[in-house]
């Protein structure tokens, strides 16, 4: 593969504990595409990440874009220095295979965003916990990944929004609303390292609030509580409703050759992952009645743009 498209990865770590895992990957990387980090970590790790990973990609710093959303800042720098039309978005805890890679650059040639599924590397309980949630997804429509591959001239100049929590969807939406194409590639299967167990439950709360961005979700999430409380001493219906979830995510897990990717046993922790959210939605919705989720020295209230 020459290097015809950009690898823009925008980390905003605190410590270093990842630091030979990413270094490894773009070695890597560096012979198949360009890359570029957009590091918004602190000085003293910035200075070391340029150390250490110069010998494979530019690492730069944030530029000045509007917006509370780190990430965006970073994106945006990314997308706007890009040397290459073809760009391809990744957190920094997906790992491409040269394949998936090469598959999801070869379709951007017909579509201007491609939105792969992720799928964890390893499997510890909270990884097999969040692929319920995936299925389920997968059942219902697509899950929403932490990678995108995009052309850089639909999302410039203008940019995308950067005061929205979720801001994946928010590019997915936007790239739509500009009459692009976008392809939710839910066959093309790109690996993903699981966080730890204290970030993944620190997450909880934050990533139902992802769900005002939609919706009609939300109202089903919230209804859960009620019903589930309205059933606890209904054993059968209570066991009926998890044998629900369970045949939702089975669809899913089977769905577009996920067969071949997703552990045979995943579909079985869904109804965990519906308890979890039927739970933290409404912690969620207290926020939202505060002002918006907490980020950085303020608050940020839309988790996403209305979709079309």
């Amino acid at each position: 593969m020459t290097a015809t498209a950009e690898y823009v990865l925008p980390p905003r770590w605190q410590d270093d504990a990842d630091l030979d895992d990413l270094t490894d990957y773009l070695r890597g990387l560096a012979g198949l595409v360009d890359v570029t980090v957009v590091d918004g970590s602190p000085a003293d790790l910035f200075a070391q990440h340029l150390q250490v990973w110069s010998p494979y990609a530019r690492v730069l710093p944030p530029g000045d874009w509007p917006g509370r959303n780190g990430k965006v800042k970073g994106v945006m720098t990314g997308l706007t220095l890009a040397r290459h039309e073809a760009v391809v978005i990744a957190d920094d805890d997906v790992r491409y295979e040269r394949d998936a890679l090469a598959e999801g650059l070869r379709r951007l040639e017909q579509a201007d965003l491609v939105a792969p599924q992720n799928v964890f590397t390893d499997w510890p309980w909270h990884a097999r916990w969040d692929t319920g949630r995936q299925l389920l997804n997968r059942a219902l429509g697509s899950d929403y990944p932490g990678t995108l591959i995009v052309r850089r001239g639909i999302v410039l100049p203008e940019g995308y929004d950067g005061d929205v929590l979720f801001e994946n969807l928010e590019l997915i939406r936007t790239v739509g609303a500009r009459g692009g194409v976008v392809e939710l590639a839910d066959d093309l299967y790109v690996g993903r390292r699981p966080p730890t167990a204290a970030h993944f439950v620190s997450q909880r709360v934050r990533q139902a609030y992802d769900d005002f961005a939609q919706p009609s979700r939300l109202v089903v999430e919230a209804a859960l509580l009620p019903v589930i409380v309205g059933l606890r001493h209904r054993p059968r219906a209570l066991g009926l409703l998890a044998l629900v979830a369970i045949g939702l995510a089975e669809v899913g897990r089977r769905r577009a050759g996920g067969g071949r990717v997703f552990p045979v046993t995943a579909a079985l922790w869904a109804p965990l992952w519906v308890l979890e959210r039927a739970v933290c939605v409404w912690p969620a919705i207290a926020q939202r009645a505060a002002g918006g989720v907490r980020y950085g020295d303020g608050r940020i209230r839309r988790a996403a743009s209305r979709g079309l």
